[in-house]
């Protein structure tokens, strides 16, 4: 499996025959990460995972191309592109699927708290092929299973260091890469990835950076 990542939160998985995204938003190459994809996953609403407007156009003119989303996410996108709705798919937690020749299982129900002020939304975390975790915007921990690649939201409103690297060593993954990183500049990214790195090895787990447009072979 080949995994690009795309600025912010979005990436996208290849392999033979099949293409699967994740969260193409605001801040990502929304056109180039759904180029010929089969299908993509939005973990939930705020518009750094979902760009309706892009997202929706490429719902329009692939007619091929499904999506699974939170309820409220795929109501959205409906209204958007009525013509696409019966490709629009709700995705519940602790439910498997199969999205464009992926195997995809469903985990987690809720964003992390931002500020009580701050209404808490849904949040899907979606595991691949048993293989890459995206966990959207929370550190939920997929249960009863052991997790491959993990990709570790960085930087965001709603965490702090420390909460990264506990996510980082709970996960227990083999490797792990960055998603959620457009709001810090480098130095912040040297310090926090610094330490993902430092403490991650510690407990087995391989943090590597990856830039925009950054692929791996899995």
């Amino acid at each position: 499996m080949r995994l690009t990542k795309y600025t912010h939160a979005c990436v996208r998985l290849e392999k033979p025959g099949s293409v699967l995204v994740i969260d193409p938003g605001t801040f990502s190459e929304v056109e180039d990460a759904l180029e010929g994809a089969n299908a993509f996953l939005v973990t939930h609403e705020h518009p750094d995972h979902l760009d309706v407007k892009r997202a929706g156009a490429a719902l329009r003119e692939n007619g091929s191309l499904r999506v699974w989303a939170p309820e409220k996410v795929a109501g959205q996108l409906r209204e958007a592109e009525p013509g696409a709705a019966s490709r629009v798919n709700v995705a519940e937690p602790d439910t498997e699927f199969e999205a464009g020749g992926f195997r995809v299982r469903a985990f987690g129900s809720q964003h992390a708290l931002i500020h009580p002020l701050v209404p808490v939304v849904a949040n899907i975390g979606y595991l691949v092929d048993e293989t890459v975790f995206h966990p959207g915007d929370s550190f939920t921990v997929p249960h009863g299973v052991q997790v491959e690649s993990l990709l570790v939201p960085i930087h965001a409103p709603w965490n702090k260091v420390s909460e990264v690297i506990d996510f980082i060593i709970a996960v227990g993954a083999r490797r792990a890469f960055p998603i959620h990183n457009a709001l810090i500049n480098e130095r912040g990214t040297g310090i926090v990835e610094g330490h993902a790195q430092r403490i991650g090895a510690i407990y087995g787990t391989a943090y590597q950076h990856l830039e925009p447009g950054e692929s791996i072979e899995l």
